[in-house]
């Protein structure tokens, strides 16, 4: 028996994904998972209102740049997932956002661990939000910081996106 779709606002999908509680016929407005998280195997970990945090398993072998540490490439596609799902969170259907800046400092190198990105907002206005996100390895050190500016995307400017 296949149940009518229950549409969920994003935060409420992505807690229920998490705490195991979703269930085949509840969607969301937005994709989830993304294309590009079900490719890097990220996963959403914690969620709130414009704050998240994501994981991936970072290895060197699979993940590797010409030194042969983790390319500094994953790190940001982790951060930019992971403020996404953040900014994801205050959309409303119809809503839609892009990063319109995002600026990498990389800081400690990856060859094999855990990485979590955790995000928070700096600051938040009707259109333009302000997000830090800490990049850490799994013995808790600080891999990378990455700053992002999002813009909200509303009407005719989110039509299509």
């Amino acid at each position: 028996m296949n149940l009518p779709a229950e549409s969920l606002p994003v935060l409420e999908y992505l807690q229920r994904q998490i705490d195991g509680t979703l269930n085949p016929s509840q969607t969301t407005h937005m994709r989830y998972p993304t294309a590009i998280s079900q490719t890097l195997a990220i996963r959403v970990v914690e969620v709130a209102a414009g704050h998240a945090t994501l994981e991936i398993d970072a290895d060197a072998d699979i993940h590797g740049n010409q030194q042969g540490t983790v390319h500094g490439g994953l790190l940001c596609e982790l951060a930019d997932a992971a403020i996404g799902t953040a900014h994801s969170t205050l959309m409303a259907p119809g809503d839609s956002f892009t990063s319109i800046e995002l600026k990498a400092s990389f800081f400690r190198p990856v060859w094999k661990s855990t990485l979590r990105a955790v995000v928070r907002p700096v600051q938040m206005g009707k259109t333009i939000t302000h997000y830090v996100c800490d990049i850490l390895r799994e013995d808790g050190k600080q891999a990378a910081m990455i700053v992002s500016t999002v813009m909200t995307l509303r009407g005719d400017q989110a039509r299509g996106r």
